[in-house]
């Protein structure tokens, strides 16, 4: 038996990047990326499939209703305090005197019987801020001065829809000026004791630091009807605190 042997030559190696294959044109160009192994499509690498996740619908949110609050109105007070009623707690009576603005009426405690004076001033009266702001300023004065001996004792201060009250002490001699005309003249001696007096007063307001600006027999009185009663300043609607400066 014959042995058959090939003819077809080994490829030649590589020169300059180019593999010598028999072809009727020589050496034949196969680059690199022509040399790299074309995979099947069933070789390529598998891709996990994606799970998707169905979100549950979300819950219309229910609103909670709100109760309407009550707005309460502001009331327009001179002191920023609720109204209240002085009868609750005084009975007015019999008429002192008159001023200005308000009438001084004899007034006495419900709980305890005593008598005081009570000055009570119309709102109407008051027509713009400035009457307003005199009545407070007078009240925080009384309450600054509460406790000396020449001036009125400031008991409290009430007021409703008509009018403001200032409860003071009853000084029952009444007004300087009604005892200097009904004792007709003074001796030099008495005079400058009344004098003296007087200077006393407008120290003692001084010190506290007021100033009264109202200096008047009229708003002078005398605690008692006794010839030898201490006198006691009141009326302080026109004082105003000293400012330094």
């Amino acid at each position: 038996m014959g042995c058959f042997i090939s003819k077809e030559k080994a490829p030649r190696p590589d020169v300059n990047g180019c593999t010598y294959r028999p072809s009727t044109t020589g050496y034949s160009r196969q680059t690199d990326q022509q040399q790299q192994p074309q995979y099947h499509q069933s070789q390529q690498k598998a891709v996990a499939p994606q799970i998707q996740t169905q979100t549950p619908p979300e819950r219309p949110q229910q609103t909670q209703q709100q109760t309407p609050t009550r707005q309460v109105p502001k009331v327009d007070t001179i002191l920023g305090k609720p109204f209240e009623d002085i009868e609750q707690h005084y009975a007015l009576s019999t008429e002192l005197g008159r001023g200005q603005f308000g009438i001084t009426y004899l007034c006495t405690e419900n709980s305890t019987g005593h008598s005081y004076a009570c000055k009570s001033i119309l709102k109407r009266k008051l027509v713009n801020k400035k009457d307003r702001d005199d009545i407070k300023r007078e009240v925080h004065i009384l309450q600054h001065l509460s406790g000396q001996p020449n001036t009125v004792e400031f008991r409290g201060f009430y007021e409703d829809r008509q009018s403001a009250h200032l409860v003071m002490e009853l000084c029952a001699g009444g007004e300087l000026f009604d005892r200097i005309t009904a004792k007709g003249h003074y001796s030099e001696r008495d005079a400058a004791k009344i004098c003296r007096e007087i200077v006393n007063v407008v120290h003692a307001c001084h010190f506290m630091g007021v100033m009264h600006r109202d200096l008047k027999p009229e708003n002078f009185l005398l605690s008692t009807i006794d010839e030898d009663a201490s006198l006691k300043a009141t009326d302080f609607g026109l004082s105003v605190f000293i400012e330094e400066g």
